[in-house]
């Protein structure tokens, strides 16, 4: 294990094992896309396992009792100013000891220009100047004049190795952004990363201050001015920094790892295996799997996913591939990862996987739907695009609590279902078999199938995603 991955994965246990960091991140009015932002900004924080992350996008009316709970602010914000009582609500919580991050645009909200040009209104917002702002951000543009140069990718440099944000960082990283200049930061503010202002492509052909902080009253402040975008707020070094500034701010201490993921893992989640192939599918389908940290999938083609034992590498298979013929080493690794106490999870057409192995049809998947008639089985039939019902059928971890799903579907008729599976979901839809899931009678390891499943409305819907889900869950052994 390299120095810097271990370093990593100690700052992130240290993390996990402390009282969450609760952040109120500021948001709504902005001359940026903060509608695609700000999610961003949710998932930083939440991936870094060290926050609890609350967001309002109205925040003026806040109060002193509004900001009790909280241990910092991320505003990202650039609007009309939030009166008085909020104004001073937000004066106090800094000053009493709490934390504030300052992103982008932020620097020049409420005011946050000098003017020397008559008639010079850089935002169109008429407003008197918000003097604490300034002294929380420590800093002011002295007008938009040529703000920054060509939007590029550069280097952001520590200049303050020491400074908790940037311990254990490397010494740059690089954003893909705008880079602000023109800056008129204050004597007692404290730079602590700046990027070099390339004259050639409109700048200034010198350092321009990046990141800095100021001490106002007890508390700590922090400005970024980075993340004009969700293609800048997507870079690593901007999710690092963002989340090892929100903790400092917060706390003074710094204990998230220098690398935070666009998706958090559980060290302890499920390994999961989704078998795809011989079937096409909507791109949504890979969406299911995402932002679970308690689920780590992996997607691979039917003809690389059992080259051999699989049995120490994943706890649960699901499988969304057609493979109506398995080979005799396919069988094999399947048959002993089943037999192990392995779980299964079979979705949609792959109930028609198989059909050459009575084993795997009758006694693990429990049911098979037939492309074509098979002695005294007619050929199984499917409509699309039908408005079913589906409800769950008596009681089971998997549907614990779950309402009828409202679906439009690809419905299956005249299939064979083994008299010894568990119904789990039923509809009366005319063009469907009744039973559309159930457990397997398979005894040494836990298999479901769920019938719905074809396309990006089942995808996509909220309620089909947490059935996936909880099947998933409950096939690795983690719902009871």
């Amino acid at each position: 294990m390299s120095k810097m991955i271990a370093v990593a994965a100690l700052l992130a246990s240290c993390a996990l094992a402390q009282k969450p960091v609760r952040v109120l991140i500021v948001s709504g009015e902005n001359d940026h896309e903060w509608r695609l932002t700000t999610p961003l900004l949710e998932r930083a924080l939440e991936n870094a396992g060290r926050f609890d992350v609350r967001t309002t996008e109205s925040f003026a009316g806040a109060t002193e009792k509004t900001l009790a709970s909280y241990d910092a602010l991320l505003v990202h914000y650039h609007g009309p100013r939030w009166g008085a009582e909020t104004e001073a609500a937000v004066e106090k919580f800094v000053r009493s000891g709490k934390g504030l991050v300052a992103l982008h645009g932020a620097s020049y909200a409420f005011g946050g220009f000098e003017v020397k040009t008559p008639g010079f209104q850089p935002t169109g917002i008429v407003e008197p100047i918000w003097p604490e702002w300034r002294k929380m951000i420590g800093a002011w543009w002295t007008e938009l004049k040529n703000g920054h140069g060509q939007r590029h990718t550069f280097q952001v440099r520590f200049t303050d190795r020491e400074h908790p944000l940037a311990r254990g960082m490397s010494e740059s990283f690089q954003p893909t952004d705008e880079l602000y200049h023109n800056f008129t930061v204050a004597p007692e503010s404290k730079v602590i990363g700046v990027a070099f202002d390339d004259p050639k492509i409109g700048g200034t052909g010198k350092d321009q201050p990046i990141i800095w902080t100021v001490a106002y009253g007890k508390g700590r402040t922090l400005h970024i001015t980075l993340g004009h975008d969700a293609a800048a707020m997507y870079e690593p070094g901007f999710r690092a920094v963002v989340a090892r500034a929100t903790e400092w701010a917060a706390t003074g201490n710094v204990t998230v790892a220098p690398e935070v993921p666009y998706q958090r893992r559980e060290p302890n989640a499920l390994r999961v295996l989704v078998v795809t192939g011989g079937h096409a599918y909507d791109s949504t389908f890979a969406s299911m799997f995402e932002d679970q940290p308690d689920i780590g999938a992996f997607i691979a083609p039917r003809n690389v996913a059992f080259n051999g034992d699989i049995r120490k590498r994943w706890d649960v298979l699901v499988f969304y591939d057609l493979t109506e013929q398995a080979g005799d080493k396919e069988k094999e690794v399947l048959r002993a990862f089943v037999e192990s106490g392995k779980g299964v999870v079979v979705l949609h057409h792959a109930i028609a996987d198989h059909a050459n192995w009575p084993w795997w049809v009758e006694e693990v998947s429990g049911g098979r739907y037939f492309v074509k008639a098979d002695g005294a089985s007619p050929m199984s039939e499917y409509k699309q695009n039908q408005d079913i019902i589906v409800r769950p059928v008596g009681k089971h971890p998997i549907t614990a609590g779950m309402f009828p799903l409202h679906l439009w579907e690809e419905t299956y008729k005249k299939m064979w279902i083994s008299p010894k599976a568990r119904p789990l979901l039923e509809t009366d839809a005319a063009a469907s078999d009744r039973v559309v899931g159930w457990i397997s009678p398979y005894e040494k390891s836990r298999v479901v199938y769920i019938q719905p499943g074809h396309d990006r409305k089942s995808h996509l819907h909220p309620a089909y995603r947490l059935l996936v889900r909880r099947a998933i869950l409950w096939s690795g052994g983690r719902l009871n």
